[in-house]
């Protein structure tokens, strides 16, 4: 199923874990809808590169987000986020710093995590917060550091 142009629900749902540990990752449709929207803001992303995206984590059940040491709060159990790649582009810090440079695409958290991009989007009627992170060993912290 399409949720944009570039963009499947397949993709969004896919998940190595899931598939050892057994756990069904079937979405609801409230899910599919978030889903939908995030797909089309990653078109915008996608847009800014003009190259295929890899999107390393989708969606995540709340059973799949714990397997996985995800944050109980994650915006990846919302269907609100997605972790990426850009295998042309290479750099994920100069992919999120890229990002940044281009006011339409909104979004409530971009956070380079070294290998890829965390992408993710407010709740539906909520402002989104803009916030820029760099994961490191100890946490998170504020703005994008190479």
């Amino acid at each position: 199923m399409n949720l944009s142009e570039h963009f499947t629900l397949e993709e969004m749902l896919v998940s190595e874990t899931a598939w050892r540990k057994g756990i069904n990752n079937t979405p609801s449709d409230a899910v599919v809808a978030n889903l939908t929207r995030l797909a089309e803001s990653l078109e915008q992303v996608r847009a800014i590169f003009g190259k295929p995206m890899i999107i390393t984590s989708g969606y995540r059940c709340p059973l799949l987000n714990e397997a996985i040491g995800g944050a109980k709060n994650s915006a990846h159990t919302r269907g609100l986020a997605a972790d990426f790649i850009i295998p042309a582009i290479g750099n994920s810090y100069n992919i999120a710093y890229r990002i940044t440079k281009y006011p339409d695409v909104r979004f409530d958290q971009l956070i380079y995590e070294g290998t890829w991009v965390h992408f993710g989007l407010a709740e539906g009627g909520e402002e989104p917060r803009d916030q820029l992170l760099t994961a490191t060993r100890g946490g998170y912290v504020e703005g994008l550091v190479a």
